[in-house]
């Protein structure tokens, strides 16, 4: 299997944006700095947002879409960096847009339904230009709040929260037809599928309890970090302590791509680009590394990534 390893020194990258000219956009949580990664490894930051830019997406008008978390205190362990609890210099949960061409950052979004955004983790557009996103809240020492799903458009005027109750939700994606909308939760390492009513609008819930219905997990303890959907219809979600891949088809078949060898648990997010899409780039975040590697089945292509 070969590997690359695009770029380094990174202060702990997420959510990687292909973009067509070969360059991948990564935000960097710790630095608060959205960084373009080029294919030759040289690093150029194109805005600094501050806070803790997470999850980014391009838009329908071409700018870059950016669920910032407000910060998180920060630890190392040996040589991996570590996220933590709300800091004490917390900036708030929102959503913002980047011009790519001048790095002005535009604040959309601060609240939903008039309740304030906690820590909104990532994002993915639909086709008709709206997008759905995560909230994955905060904790302290001794508090966890609640996670939440949403849908908002660009224009600042609608945002609506879809599920109110989640239990730290990450990555978030849509299945090929747009009729489901998937979430990882972080701290119980599951995948859920919610049904789609009509664009922005969840069907009935499922269950008991609020939610998507579940779909499955990694065998042995992990946390789900981000995801990514395939072309056919499969959903890889970033593997944290397990440090991988994981393939979940939708009957709930899972099977993990190990990186171990980078000695990195934080393996936190997965995106798709190259030549037919099979080409898939990673976030090793504890090292604050960008690689990629061939990847058997294509992704799904985003809507609006060129």
């Amino acid at each position: 299997m070969a590997i690359t390893e695009i770029a380094s020194g990174l202060k702990f990258p997420e959510g990687p944006v292909v973009m067509e000219d070969g360059s991948v956009i990564v935000v960097e949580i710790q630095s608060g700095n959205i960084t373009r990664v080029k294919p030759n490894g040289k690093k150029q930051v194109i805005a600094s947002p501050g806070g803790g830019p997470n999850g980014a997406a391009i838009g329908p008008d071409g700018a870059l879409y950016v669920c910032n978390n407000g910060g998180f205190e920060w630890h190392k362990n040996g040589k991996l960096t570590i996220p933590g609890h709300k800091p004490a210099n917390y900036s708030g949960g929102r959503i913002e847009r980047i011009d790519l061409s001048t790095g002005k950052v535009d604040v959309l979004y601060t609240h939903s339904e008039g309740q304030p955004l906690r820590g909104p983790n990532d994002l993915v557009f639909d086709k008709q230009g709206g997008f759905w996103f995560t909230d994955h809240a905060k904790s302290t020492h001794d508090h966890r709040e609640w996670g939440s799903l949403h849908y908002a458009t660009i224009d600042g005027n609608h945002i609506s929260t879809q599920i109110h109750q989640i239990m730290a939700p990450n990555g978030v994606g849509l299945s090929p037809d747009e009729k489901t909308v998937y979430y990882a939760e972080t701290l119980s390492g599951r995948l859920y599928a919610a049904p789609i009513k009509k664009p922005g609008q969840l069907a009935k819930g499922q269950g008991v309890l609020p939610g998507g219905a579940y779909v499955g997990q990694t065998p042995g303890y992990a946390f789900y970090d981000s995801l990514a959907v395939q072309a056919n219809g499969d959903v890889c979600v970033a593997t944290i302590f397990q440090g991988g891949i994981t393939t979940i088809s939708p009957n709930g078949k899972a099977k993990l791509t190990s990186l171990m060898q980078f000695g990195d648990l934080l393996v936190t997010n997965i995106a798709f680009g190259g030549k037919n899409m099979k080409t898939a780039y990673i976030t090793l975040s504890g090292s604050g590394k960008l690689i990629s590697m061939p990847w058997a089945n294509a992704g799904l292509r985003l809507n609006f990534n060129a």
